[in-house]
């Protein structure tokens, strides 16, 4: 059994809050909560939703728990949520209106996070949508809140949460659309910037744009040659949504995949591109980028290219 992460742990010792026929647990880490919660709950029917392909692909042989991966979660009515914040704030106020969409009248919505999350100002921010909301317990720099009296709503709508915004670098201008838990949500970074500046000069041929955001180097690409094809991954469900409409906006030719690292990645590539993650949530992580690294050469054809940019 996979050790605990402190959120986790601190729920698991809250137990007698954790029992209810329909859960859904939202945003779940890579650990053995899922399997303790089915253990207090053998008859309850457990979904585990993350916009993290990864996660998804932990959870999903562990029995007796339904694994969602999506942009979304689906309409369906669950009396208990568990809810692990997540770093950005934006990220946290949308999923939690698709968790008003999903929940029951009279079900309980707890909230766990670690402090240097921002959890502390959960209340603050779910008021207006609850009757009833305390702190029920605290320890190892984390903090457990109880929401009831939960205002429903009656559906969800991601495209309410778009951001269209400009990216204009190097010669080329165009439309791109985010949503909140995108890398850099709504605005061109630093070093996406520098990258699309010295980008190569490729006249066609496949491109592998590795850890795509929001699309922003595939379009760019492409509007600079539009014989290029695009072949864009991510880890997030939220990331190849934003892709998707970012390349049906600008009419480029080019699939959103979901992967965990360059496991779902098939074929090879004349060009792979990638402003590549050195983040797991909020802590500092190397290992994404160096096992993409190590592993992009079987991707690439004979005289293909890998370009990058990196932190400093």
């Amino acid at each position: 059994m996979s050790a605990l992460t402190n959120p986790s742990s601190l729920l698991l010792r809250n137990s007698e809050s954790l029992n209810a026929e329909s859960i859904l647990v939202v945003n779940f880490v890579q650990d053995g909560f899922l399997s303790q919660l089915k253990s207090l709950n053998p008859k309850s029917n457990i979904t585990a939703f993350s916009y993290n392909h990864a996660n998804g692909e932990f959870a999903k042989n562990m029995s007796g728990i339904d694994v969602s991966v999506s942009h979304e979660i689906a309409n369906k009515q669950f009396d208990l949520v568990i809810y692990y914040y997540p770093k950005a704030k934006p990220e946290a106020l949308m999923t939690l209106d698709n968790i008003r969409a999903v929940i029951n009248a009279d079900a309980d919505l707890l909230v766990v996070g670690e402090n240097k999350s921002g959890v502390k100002s959960i209340e603050k921010q779910f008021s207006a949508n609850c009757e009833f909301s305390r702190k029920i317990d605290s320890a190892r720099h984390c903090a457990l809140y109880l929401f009831s009296g939960i205002t429903q709503s009656a559906e969800f709508n991601i495209s309410r949460y778009h951001k269209q915004f400009t990216v204009d670098v190097a010669g080329a201008q165009f439309a791109a659309i985010s949503i909140p838990g995108v890398f850099n949500h709504g605005e061109l970074d630093a070093g996406t910037k520098m990258l699309l500046e010295n980008a190569p000069n490729i006249k066609n041929g496949q491109v592998l744009d590795f850890g795509c955001g929001a699309g922003l180097i595939a379009t760019f690409l492409g509007l600079k040659n539009a014989s290029l094809s695009f072949v864009c991954s991510d880890v997030s469900a939220l990331a190849a949504y934003a892709t998707t409409q970012t390349l049906a906006l600008n009419n480029i030719n080019g699939e959103a995949i979901l992967s965990d690292g360059l496991a779902n990645v098939k074929g090879k590539f004349d060009l792979i591109i990638s402003n590549p993650p050195f983040h797991t949530g909020i802590a500092t992580d190397y290992t994404i980028a160096e096992q993409f690294l190590s592993n992009a050469k079987q991707h690439l054809t004979k005289s293909g290219k890998l370009t990058i940019v990196a932190n400093c």
